[in-house]
């Protein structure tokens, strides 16, 4: 298959920053809402909940999706390929893990406090299900970004690379 030139390479690859950027900083974003809020209302922690969803549909799915798309055009356009190493596969794994846990459990307990806060208002501070999955995103949401950032440092450092596609200038 033809690979992309260098001019298409980049563009890419400024793609991929931006990508990272919009997921690494929505995951990051949400972590400070979520622990720096300090809602007095019923009506406050529904526009909180309300402002951490958009943060999650406009910033961290479209980053996510974009970076698996990116992923996809590096794997067959250019000469990273999916498998070629070590550290390539072992971001492919954690980025398909992320979005999976993402779409099905973070995602999910963001939109139903969304939910539970717009219909209970001040009884979801005491409501069991707000407060499950509260704490379900505070520590998963952490786990989320702590797997993120590790996947920037893989991106940088590159480790697992087998000697023979090493090189003087790294």
């Amino acid at each position: 298959m033809k690979k992309l030139p260098i001019k298409g390479t980049r563009w890419l690859k400024t793609i991929h920053l931006v990508t990272v950027c919009m997921w690494v900083g929505g995951a990051a974003s949400l972590l400070l809402i979520l622990f720096l809020s300090r809602p007095a209302s019923g009506d406050e922690l529904y526009g909180i909940n309300l402002a951490m969803k958009m943060v999650d549909d406009f910033a961290i799915i479209p980053g996510a999706l974009g970076n698996i798309c990116v992923g996809i055009i590096y794997g067959i356009w250019t000469k990273w390929g999916f498998f070629r190493h070590r550290w390539i596969t072992a971001k492919w794994i954690m980025t398909i893990v992320q979005a999976l846990f993402g779409t099905f459990f973070l995602g999910p307990w963001l939109n139903s406090n969304v939910a539970i806060a717009a219909r209970l208002r001040d009884a979801a501070f005491t409501d069991p299900q707000f407060l499950y999955n509260q704490q379900m995103n505070s520590i998963f949401g952490i786990i989320q970004l702590s797997l993120l950032l590790l996947m920037v440092w893989i991106s940088v450092f590159k480790p697992w690379k087998s000697k023979k596609h090493t090189s003087k200038a790294g």
